[in-house]
């Protein structure tokens, strides 16, 4: 898994990723938490999971945060970049998180 490699092996999402089929992962290092993306019909979207802990985190948004993408590059090599400004759910709760990536999955 990308994301414990980039943030340790220690980094709690809070649930499990194979619950979540649409999520691709594309943690990276210089990055401020790990984020997946994925796809409902023709949109593109970034989860960004944050530290639990407030005092481990570099920004103020909530722990679980959902941004609109754009992909630079095609379906055979996406190249995912979040659409600044465009937060679409934000929540400290994993229990929203999961209603919104379940819906997220029946739509996809």
């Amino acid at each position: 898994m990308l994301y414990k490699k980039e943030f340790g092996v220690d980094f709690e999402l809070g649930f499990e990723l194979s619950d979540f089929l649409i999520l691709i992962d594309r943690s990276w290092k210089n990055d401020t938490c790990p984020s997946f993306y994925f796809k409902v019909n023709e949109a593109y979207y970034i989860l960004w999971v944050d530290y639990a802990d407030l005092k481990d985190r570099e920004n103020p948004n909530a722990r679980y945060l959902v941004q609109e993408a754009v992909n630079y590059g095609d379906d055979e090599s996406p190249e995912i970049y979040g659409d600044e400004g465009s937060i679409i759910f934000e929540s400290e709760e994993l229990t929203d998180l999961k209603k919104f990536l379940d819906l997220s999955q029946q739509l996809h």
